[in-house]
């Protein structure tokens, strides 16, 4: 039990660390279209690398499963394009802390004793890391950080959802392509007239790194943890934000963030302590094993 719980908080963790390490590679592109478009590019090429590598089976999805998968991708979409949105309204720690609320609730909602105790001490940190206070919000832009935030905490139970009903990654494989067609409803003809050939292969790249790589992990993780001990490890992001903002774009923290990130990591190291999902009633076993002879 405890070792299922470790490797999928590695898994978390691993997820959370490519998706700062794409944001922070992404800020070319979101100068040259936006990030918005920058959100549509890696998804679109998403969407096409899974399709192609995995190649899904029809026969591998119920009806259930395959609705599951869809509703999965509209989230994926909404989730991206919100956040992107919300970012270019509001200051980056007021979006963050805003969309935090979703895994939050998660973690509040589904957890039992103690993993509350965790979930309210991340919500602590959060505050102190991302400081929401600072800077002017618009409406329009908290609205967007909400609705991203219902997204994510969407994508907590539908990840966790496809990840106990279809093998492997079959089920990313068309939730992808659903939220790239989705995206390229919502941004797609506004960015095609300013594509080139080095936008195209550098959107290719960042596309393995964020988002084919760690939602990959994150469903993987799903079937490790619960989604309340999931929910609370999200929190870890802003504090790993940190640690790469502050290597690869010299942005250096204040004193409030560096006490965040110290509640957050204590809140992440007990969740991980309590998070197996072995004793849910009903639910597939949490990490694949050998069949006994």
């Amino acid at each position: 039990m405890f070792t299922a719980t470790r490797a999928g908080a590695a898994m978390a963790i691993t997820s959370m660390l490519c998706v700062q390490l794409g944001l922070a590679a992404s800020v070319g592109l979101f100068d040259q279209i936006g990030p918005e478009g920058a959100a549509w590019l890696r998804l679109a090429w998403a969407g096409v690398l899974l399709l192609v590598l995995i190649r899904p089976r029809r026969s591998a999805f119920s009806r259930s499963s395959l609705l599951a998968c869809v509703a999965l991708g509209v989230v994926i979409a909404g989730l991206t394009m919100l956040f992107m949105a919300a970012v270019a309204r509001l200051p980056l720690g007021t979006a963050s802390a805003l969309e935090f609320l979703g895994p939050l609730g998660v973690a509040l909602i589904r957890g039992k004793g103690g993993s509350r105790v965790w979930a309210a001490l991340a919500a602590i940190g959060v505050l102190l890391l991302t400081e929401p206070w600072q800077g002017t919000a618009d409406l329009a832009g908290i609205g967007f950080a909400l609705g991203a935030a219902v997204c994510w905490a969407a994508y907590i139970l539908l990840t966790q959802r496809v990840g106990d009903q279809v093998s492997g990654v079959q089920g990313l494989a068309v939730a992808m392509p659903v939220a790239a067609l989705t995206a390229t409803l919502i941004a797609g003809p506004t960015v095609f007239g300013q594509l080139t050939w080095q936008l195209l292969l550098v959107g290719l790249g960042l596309a393995v790194l964020l988002p084919v790589v760690p939602f990959a992990l994150e469903m993987l993780a799903l079937r490790r943890l619960t989604t309340a001990a999931f929910g609370t490890l999200m929190c870890l992001e802003p504090a790993i934000a940190v640690v790469v903002g502050l290597l690869a774009l010299g942005q250096v923290p204040g004193i409030a963030p560096m006490i965040g990130i110290a509640f957050v990591v204590a809140a992440g190291v007990g969740a991980e302590r309590t998070g197996s999902r072995l004793t849910d009633v009903g639910a597939k076993p949490a990490y694949d094993q050998p069949a006994e002879t």
